[in-house]
């Protein structure tokens, strides 16, 4: 009998130790995970600032610059060009946006309002750059095929970008104009996009016509 109870006494201490050893282990296990979320939380970066909202002046200062870099592109395009309808692109696009651009000078002087590019504006780096890369490529397929695939994602920008000036613009002439403007640079990127598809059949004709 006491040999029995002496074994009862045994157990009940080592699972009194037991039980100590998990709530010990648990409290662990909840302090760490409570100082990893901590040091999780004091490592990650603040949230980003809101992007500033574009003023109208910052509005006609990014169109200026999208139409003088198209402008200039085209003119590039309508000498350089191989294939007669990336010639007549090239063209096409030196008056439009050549003139789209002085319409947007008219309406800043009628608006009385000076265009002053936002803080973050990378658009005159980027227009240099491609415009530096149709420059030095030299005349034949590679460069029709540079500048149409080029004014492709331009046009797809310069959408893009008319949306979001359209929504932020606070004058009413000028997100009119804006309004006017987007279907026909939509038709430029499609007519973009149909001589795209022209130079990327060309290979494939020409190996056609060789069997």
């Amino acid at each position: 009998m006491i040999r029995l109870t002496r074994g009862i006494l045994l157990f009940g201490a080592c699972a009194a130790v037991t039980a100590c050893a998990k709530k010990n282990n648990a409290a662990d296990s909840a302090a760490a995970a409570d100082s990893a979320s901590k040091a999780a939380a004091a490592a990650a970066p603040p949230p980003a600032p809101a992007p500033a909202a574009l003023t109208d002046a910052n509005i006609l200062a990014l169109l200026d610059e999208i139409n003088m870099a198209d402008s200039a592109n085209g003119n590039v395009a309508a000498s350089k060009g191989t294939m007669a309808d990336v010639k007549s692109f090239g063209r096409d696009m030196q008056r439009d946006h050549h003139m789209l651009r002085k319409s947007g000078q008219d309406l800043a002087k009628k608006i009385n309002v000076t265009p002053a590019a936002p803080s973050n504006d990378t658009l005159p780096a980027t227009a240099t750059k491609m415009h530096d890369n149709l420059t030095a490529t030299a005349k034949g397929p590679t460069f029709d095929k540079t500048y149409i695939d080029g004014e492709v994602a331009i046009h797809q920008f310069a959408l893009s970008s008319l949306q979001n000036f359209q929504n932020a613009a606070t004058d009413t002439t000028l997100k009119a104009t804006i309004v006017k403007v987007i279907p026909m640079i939509q038709q430029h990127l499609d007519k973009a996009q149909k001589v795209q598809a022209k130079l990327s059949a060309a290979p494939a004709a020409d190996s056609t016509k060789k069997k």
